[in-house]
């Protein structure tokens, strides 16, 4: 019985110097899972040498695909086009600035495997200066109050995406 896979989805914008560690953490995670996968980079127009570092990742390991972007084309469009291109039974997004760490990888899958749908990191603490994680809090009660749709406070854009939301 073929094996049920999992689409990895990383926006890259000059994260040279994360690839190697990036694709060896998520290798590592989904290693230790019962699922085939594939790693999708989808690069927003890098000045540095993120693509040639990815280009040479792909070709050790047939799992990385590269998209490279012929123009930044912003931090949301990018990582969507990138959902769109994953052929996944599930689509993780995930920020390849290590942000939030590949390791949550498996609490995302976890959730998934209880029969959520979709799955959102949050994040309810923050480095960031207490000054600015109660402007952001204020921000996003105020968004939630004129919205139609509920929002997830504190969501960090990391996620997993069953392939009924993606095909949605």
């Amino acid at each position: 019985m073929k094996k049920r896979l999992i689409s990895i989805v990383t926006p890259c914008y000059n994260e040279a110097e994360n690839i190697d560690e990036l694709c060896q953490r998520i290798a590592s995670v989904m290693a230790t899972l019962p699922y085939d996968y594939e790693h999708i980079c989808i690069d927003n127009c890098s000045t540095d040498l993120t693509v040639p570092k990815i280009k040479e990742k792909a070709l050790q390991d047939k799992r990385i695909k590269l998209i490279v972007n012929a123009r930044n084309f912003g931090h949301i469009r990018s990582p969507y086009y990138g959902l769109l291109q994953s052929n996944g039974d599930a689509t993780v997004l995930l920020a390849s600035d290590l942000q939030d760490p590949p390791e949550i990888i498996t609490e995302f899958i976890a959730k998934w495997e209880q029969g959520y749908k979709t799955v959102l990191a949050v994040k309810p603490e923050s480095e960031e200066s207490s000054i600015m994680f109660g402007f952001r809090k204020v921000y996003y009660r105020l968004i939630a109050q004129i919205s139609e749709v509920p929002l997830v406070q504190n969501a960090t854009g990391a996620g997993l995406f069953d392939r009924v939301v993606i095909d949605v």
